[in-house]
């Protein structure tokens, strides 16, 4: 076995082991746990926001470089190729705004807390 693989074997066991330190206490799982699924359900849309946000930019960048690039090696293409860039950035742009009305839904009517 690699180095590699005797560490991550190694990091499984530790965090198994780990893993009933974090258990909830059986009275515990009262009141709190309607404020804590709110908390969390806040902080996970908001980082699923940033990472559609931050990913979506990589992806347009991406098209609009090989789309100039494309155009650059032959520009009677152009038409084409600009066609096929625009959709194609709409459809990554769609794809953040899902998230962001997905944010948005947990954020303000939040389905996960009852009443």
């Amino acid at each position: 076995m690699s180095k590699r693989s005797v560490v991550t074997l190694m990091f499984m066991v530790i965090a198994g082991a780990a893993a009933p330190l974090y258990a909830q206490e059986a009275g515990a799982a009262g009141a709190a746990s309607a404020t804590e699924v709110a908390k969390w359900s806040i902080i996970t849309a908001g980082f699923a926001l940033a990472f559609a946000a931050g990913l979506a930019a990589l992806a347009q960048g991406r098209a609009v470089s090989a789309a100039a690039e494309g155009i650059a090696r032959n520009p009677t293409a152009a038409g084409d190729i600009r066609g096929s860039l625009l959709l194609g950035l709409v459809l990554i742009e769609s794809l953040a705004i899902y998230v962001l009305l997905i944010a948005l839904i947990l954020f303000f009517v939040n389905p996960f807390v009852g009443g």
